[in-house]
């Protein structure tokens, strides 16, 4: 799996804070650089999927990109914070679209959800995906760190030490953090089915 440490991390950097403060054209320019990072993160999140899924990699990446585009301009601080900034996108993307698929079936055919012992199972329906999304939301409330790490790691594919660069927490944090949010969302979703 690509992680987000690259050799043209300044200028990633640099055009990033350009588009931050403003700059649309920094915004074309970084686009090339990104690309096939985030196509990375896409991949490996798919790779864990069912197959025949309606919904690609390069579809999440285009729509998460139009996403950053057309919302309001972020602050980036660097690489990893943009990245985590992706992350939440994409999970937007991939939630919005299995309510979509929900909303088609109507409810017809949907099958309760088994439970294993990784929030990585529940990626592969359409419930699954939404089940996890309302676990993750609950969770951000009560503890919004937590909730960050899953995001960036379960729907971003950052490693623990990109996530501690993001968070600005030490990788030992990270490692804590994520048993303790899987065995948190395993208990809630355990909850609800």
């Amino acid at each position: 799996m690509a992680t987000i440490s690259d050799p043209n991390s300044s200028e990633i950097t640099l055009l990033l804070r350009r588009w931050s403060q403003g700059e649309e054209s920094a915004a074309e320019e970084v686009l090339p650089l990104i690309y096939d990072q985030l196509h990375s993160i896409a991949t490996a999140y798919f790779s864990r999927e069912r197959g025949g899924h309606t919904l690609q990699p390069t579809g999440v990446v285009h729509e998460a990109f139009l996403r950053l585009v057309k919302g309001p301009v972020n602050e980036w601080e660097d690489r990893s914070h943009f990245f985590g900034i992706a992350a939440r996108l994409m999970r937007q993307v991939l939630v919005d679209h299995a309510r979509q698929r929900n909303r088609e079936k109507r409810g017809g055919g949907v099958k309760p959800i088994s439970l294993t012992d990784t929030p990585e199972h529940f990626a592969h329906t359409a419930q699954g995906v939404l089940a996890v999304d309302q676990a993750l939301t609950k969770l951000r409330l009560e503890d919004p760190q937590k909730a960050s790490v899953v995001e960036m790691r379960f729907f971003g594919g950052l490693t623990n030490e990109e996530i501690a660069g993001a968070l600005r927490i030490s990788t030992k944090t990270v490692s804590r953090e994520w048993r303790r949010a899987r065995a948190h969302l395993f208990l809630q979703l355990s909850a609800e089915t």
